[in-house]
């Protein structure tokens, strides 16, 4: 069991489009019609990093914006940040639009900003306690 936990840990560090096909049974949702409960997680996964987050709220304040334009304004290196829009473009929340050399990303979703605001609103009166989960910071830690 430990050995099938840590091969689905390290198989979630792999790039999205080579991750093995898990188990339908791990994967089955509840209902039908529903989001498989691992899918969901890898959803909100993809929104569990700071640097993603303000990707998007940048992408949503601006509407678009070019590669170069993110790095400036994070103040990370491209390849950083050239990353976390794979992730988020893998994902489905930004698109790329290509004009000449340059790529212009947007979000995919509107829902996205009131996802975002829903969020920080359920987040604001547990911050104290959410700073202090050391589920999440073992998480943050791994480079989760």
């Amino acid at each position: 069991m430990a050995d099938q936990v840590e091969a689905l840990r390290l198989a979630d560090r792999k790039h999205p489009r080579t991750l093995p096909v898990r188990s339908r049974r791990m994967d089955a949702p509840s209902e039908p019609g529903e989001v498989p409960p691992t899918i969901l997680a890898r959803f909100l996964h993809a929104l569990s990093d700071p640097t993603r987050l303000r990707i998007l709220d940048l992408l949503i304040r601006e509407r678009e914006l070019h590669v170069s334009a993110l790095v400036e304004r994070l103040a990370q290196p491209q390849g950083r940040v050239s990353a976390h829009l794979t992730c988020l473009r893998t994902c489905g929340l930004v698109r790329v639009r290509r004009e000449g050399k340059f790529r212009f990303y947007a979000i995919t979703d509107q829902r996205i900003p009131a996802l975002l605001a829903l969020a920080r609103e359920l987040a604001r009166p547990r911050e104290a306690a959410i700073a202090n989960c050391a589920y999440a910071e073992h998480h943050d830690l791994m480079g989760g």
